[in-house]
């Protein structure tokens, strides 16, 4: 699964169509800058539109995630429904490791933050003490950071 490849594939077959990005995101219910990312091979088309977005490119879902028209005798034992569910899979241990890191960045502030205190005494030692506050309060914000978008991520997909 080549996001480059894939996002290629899916421009030639727009335009094999005569749509433009514009037409397609609307046929697709979607923003066209949606298309521009997957045709740039940003990021991967979301699991509940690949069906659609297979039907309008009249291509399967292998083809797409190979993106390449595959050939008669090169056959697959998957079938649409099996890769769909393969791609959901994949997008939530994305979103799951994501909230993983989150968690381990918060928890590791929390660390930093418990061991500044008992540095101090001297020049060195103080300026120990500041720096690990500070790396530990920035490690804590990322976290939240992290595990808040995660969370509004999670959110916007089961809407």
């Amino acid at each position: 699964m080549n996001q480059i490849a894939t996002g290629m594939f899916i421009a030639r077959k727009r335009k094999e169509l005569n749509l433009t990005q514009a037409q397609l995101a609307e046929r697709l219910g979607i923003s066209s800058k949606s298309v521009s990312k997957w045709e740039r091979g940003k990021c991967m088309p979301d699991y509940g539109i690949v069906n659609e977005l297979c039907d309008t490119l009249g291509i399967t879902v292998i083809e797409l995630l190979d993106g390449e028209e595959n050939e008669r005798e090169n056959l697959r034992v998957y079938d649409n429904d099996q890769m769909i569910e393969m791609l959901a899979r994949i997008q939530r241990l994305e979103s799951q490791r994501v909230t993983i890191i989150a968690i381990a960045l918060i928890v590791m502030g929390i660390g930093l933050l418990a061991l500044s205190p008992l540095l101090g005494g001297s020049d060195v030692a103080d300026f120990l003490h500041g720096a690990l506050f500070g790396i530990g309060v920035g490690t804590i914000l990322i976290g939240v950071f992290l595990a808040t978008r995660s969370i509004f991520e999670y959110l916007s997909q089961n809407d």
